[in-house]
């Protein structure tokens, strides 16, 4: 199941930004005090009392205006309410109940969602319920104080929101593999998706944006439950003008996040864009299984180790993630098609894969014999003990003496010595370094 997911909506500059920055920890989105900063939603995941969830933040709403930026905004946050199984309506405590809140209530109140009305800037708790009364009247249940500068209430803001998720989102995820479909524009994704399941699912158009949305796809190959997650195009910044594209930048984002495997798609003629390295790294970052399938491969031109050249320089240019396998298909013509599935099924095979610690310490011994450690002003780096302690990706501890000494060569040096010994082609690989205590002075 994907993680439940929390709109942040309200009229411009009423803090919305501000209390999305507080609940997931870090300054995703851009704050200053002027309305309407923020112009696109942010996304980012968060958890309380061991219930994760997914928060958009989104610019403010003007359901009155003539103005282009602002009726995108406008729609943006409508698409967030669409996507939502909570909203949490954010109003002014010290400017109180406006026009622009009435409209705002009443455009929620047709959703149909649940609505969390929520008073920010309330800073003096004791003056809270005189600042909240007027907001009874837009007829939500009853609105919760807070101070998102000063993080006050949060806890209890919190707990209404879990308690607001439909119970069944919180469910453990199921045994399906979760493939999300990703690339640029028209590189065939949905053509893809319908070819593996045999149904026009998707759909197809040679007209660039045609999927504005994610769309799940369950299917069955060879006893195994899978589920395609087809993603709207990415593209640069520079290009995504129209609103509802910008907001499917954001769905294929969500997209990566939620899913075990990305295949990265890609125009064999057109070859790998900037654009597509960023893609592939959103989902290295992410610690997704990856791989790059290269579509229309029947239209290339081909002579002798033409598709052997063409993986050297795809490998070449995606040092980052050259663990991720090259496949090369024609989706209209059917080729190879199915092998995708296969390989997606070894790759999760590889994320889920656990190594005895006797045999893991075995391989980094012999590494660290065969190439001495790194040193630095007389001091050498010793490598004690290591141990898998995650898996999908597969994550591993290292005990050592000094994290300064672990230059980024020797850690790529034993990620390939374990790569060496066992199959994870396809995922990426984690390292954590703990230093032994009393070991590095």
């Amino acid at each position: 199941m994907s993680k439940p997911i929390l709109a942040i909506v309200g009229r411009p500059n009423v803090g919305k930004s501000t209390f999305f920055n507080r609940l997931v920890g870090e300054r995703r989105a851009i704050v200053e005090d002027t309305p309407g900063v923020t112009r696109d939603r942010i996304y980012a995941e968060t958890d309380w009392n061991g219930k994760e969830f997914a928060v958009i933040d989104t610019g403010g709403i003007e359901v009155k205006t003539d103005d282009t930026i602002r009726s995108q905004m406008r729609d943006q946050a409508v698409m967030a309410m669409d996507m939502a199984d909570v909203i949490l309506f954010m109003v002014d405590g010290k400017e109180g109940l406006t026009t622009a809140d009435r409209e705002v209530a009443d455009l929620l109140r047709r959703t149909g969602k649940e609505v969390i009305l929520v008073v920010n800037k309330v800073d003096a708790p004791s003056k809270s319920y005189e600042m909240i009364y007027d907001f009874y009247e837009l007829g939500f249940d009853e609105p919760v104080p807070i101070s998102a500068a000063n993080m006050t209430n949060i806890g209890d803001l919190l707990d209404r929101i879990v308690d607001g998720f439909p119970d069944e989102s919180f469910a453990g995820q199921e045994d399906s593999v979760h493939i999300a479909i990703i690339g640029k524009p028209n590189v065939g994704k949905s053509s893809l998706v319908n070819a593996l399941t045999k149904q026009n699912r998707v759909i197809v158009s040679p007209i660039a944006g045609t999927t504005r949305d994610t769309i799940d796809t369950p299917f069955t190959y060879k006893d195994r439950e899978y589920t395609l997650i087809d993603t709207a195009g990415l593209r640069k910044k520079s290009k995504v003008n129209d609103s509802i594209e910008k907001f499917s930048v954001i769905r294929a984002i969500a997209a990566i996040e939620r899913c075990d495997i990305c295949v990265l798609m890609i125009d064999a003629a057109e070859g790998l864009t900037e654009q597509d390295k960023k893609i592939a790294g959103y989902a290295h970052e992410a610690g997704k299984g990856l791989m790059i399938v290269v579509n229309k491969w029947d239209l290339i031109e081909k002579e002798t180790n033409t598709m052997r050249d063409y993986e050297r320089k795809l490998k070449a240019e995606l040092l980052f993630a050259s663990y991720a396998p090259v496949l090369f298909v024609s989706v209209l013509n059917k080729l190879r098609i199915f092998d995708i599935i296969e390989r997606c099924a070894s790759i999760q095979d590889a994320r889920t894969m656990r190594i005895s610690t006797g045999r893991l310490n075995s391989i980094i011994e012999d590494a660290v014999m065969m190439r001495q450690p790194p040193s630095d002003k007389g001091r050498r780096l010793k490598v004690y003990y290591a141990t898998q302690i995650g898996t999908a990706p597969p994550l591993f501890s290292f005990s050592i003496n000094d994290k300064e000494l672990m230059h980024f060569s020797y850690s790529r040096y034993l990620e390939n010595k374990i790569r060496e010994h066992f199959n994870f082609e396809g995922t990426s690989i984690k390292f954590v370094w703990n230093e032994k205590r009393g070991e590095r002075k």
